[in-house]
């Protein structure tokens, strides 16, 4: 009744474009699957095509990649809890920190299965989630240093996650500048600053990013191609690698405003209606599609015909205006959506819409392996 179609050749195609400014900024990245929610076969094809470095929130989901890929470089992306240590360590070979009681653990939990824990250090540049004050740097990482388990393998931020912080020059430049300063203290290299993302993509196409910042953390760009700042689509890139297909159950012309008394405290969902409102008494052809609330978050789909408009939702369907006429469409025909990234993680998690990934992984040869480096920041290699 609903799918969502993974298509492979335009996640290739924001890889080896991602890729390309990644390598003329010298810099590495990871891409972050934890939209994916441990899809195995989206995993599978991103082994496909060349992903060597991959960064989760939950450990489920690392688990799931480890379950369908041999070999390749594991991110934790969410702060440590002390009651996952074990699992943490033993499943990643990078997290993401901000507490050093939790780091002593982590290499303590390292010593007992004989590995080197590597930590980058977060810290706060104002978008109020995760990091450790700037003042509190050097006596944070004279303690990491005396941790014979953990190598630090440098700083990192998070802005746009939480309260919707544009990052900006000044704050990259202050992160280039604690490294230093941290270097010049302990004689000891730190060799990433981990401080990219989507939302940073407009700077770093702009020549506006420092080159200290060598190490980006990118999911939503790869996925939807989404310009966080500009809105629309990163230029270069494809917007259709995740297209939701949900099918007609009714098609007719209807009244396109209420005829009878309403009331907002009965709406079980949010009203999508806005300043361009129906104008009362207005008729045209309503199509009911077979996904809702309970599939995905409806607000984040948008229709791939730009002439229809989504008039609301239940649980169950979706009513979407299609215009004067029937637009050509029939019952058990289908209307496709672009989703943002709250509607496709909700789809993602969602046991009842289905996900098929096209072309099929066969027809796809698989990349020359190739060892992850040792000693530098870990790479997304690409199959060139």
């Amino acid at each position: 009744m609903s799918q969502l179609t993974i298509n492979l050749d335009a996640l290739r195609h924001n890889i080896e474009q991602i890729n390309l400014w990644m390598d003329r900024h010298g810099a590495h990245w990871t891409l972050v699957t934890k939209v994916l929610c441990g899809h195995a076969d989206s995993l599978r094809a991103l082994q496909q095509l060349g992903v060597r470095s991959m960064g989760d929130s939950r450990l489920e989901n690392l688990h799931a990649i480890e379950r369908v890929i041999d070999s390749f470089e594991a991110w934790y992306l969410r702060l440590p809890h002390l009651t996952a240590v074990h699992e943490i360590v033993a499943a990643s070979d990078v997290s993401l920190n901000s507490e050093i009681e939790i780091i002593q653990q982590l290499n303590e939990e390292a010593r007992r299965q004989n590995k080197v824990h590597r930590v980058i250090i977060m810290i706060e540049l104002g978008d109020l989630r995760e990091g450790i004050l700037p003042g509190h740097l050097v006596q944070f990482y004279q303690d990491i240093f005396g941790l014979d388990h953990i190598e630090a393998l440098g700083i990192g931020a998070n802005l746009g996650c939480m309260s919707g912080t544009v990052p900006s020059i000044d704050q990259m430049m202050q992160l280039a500048l604690y490294r230093e300063l941290l270097e010049l203290k302990f004689e000891r290299p730190l060799p990433m600053i981990s401080a990219g993302s989507t939302i940073m993509i407009p700077m770093l196409l702009a020549g506006q990013v420092p080159k200290e910042i060598n190490h980006f953390r990118i999911g939503e760009a790869v996925f939807l191609g989404t310009d966080l700042i500009n809105g629309d689509t990163l230029p270069g890139l494809r917007n259709d690698a995740m297209i939701l297909n949900a099918e007609i159950v009714e098609i007719k012309e209807k009244s396109l405003t209420p005829l009878v008394e309403t009331s907002a405290s009965i709406r079980p969902f949010e009203s999508f209606e806005g300043e361009d409102a129906e104008i009362p008494g207005q008729r045209g052809y309503r199509a009911l599609v077979a996904v809702g609330q309970l599939d995905t978050d409806v607000a984040g789909l948008s229709p791939v015909n730009s002439t229809f408009k989504i008039s609301g939702a239940s649980s169950d369907l979706t009513v979407v205006n299609i215009g004067e006429d029937r637009a050509g469409l029939n019952i058990g025909d289908q209307i496709s959506f672009h989703v943002n990234y709250s509607a496709l993680l909700r789809i993602m998690s969602s046991k009842y819409v289905t996900k098929a990934v096209t072309p099929k992984l066969s027809s796809f040869p698989e990349p020359d392996s190739a060892p992850l480096p040792s000693e530098v920041p870990p790479v997304l290699e690409s199959e060139e």
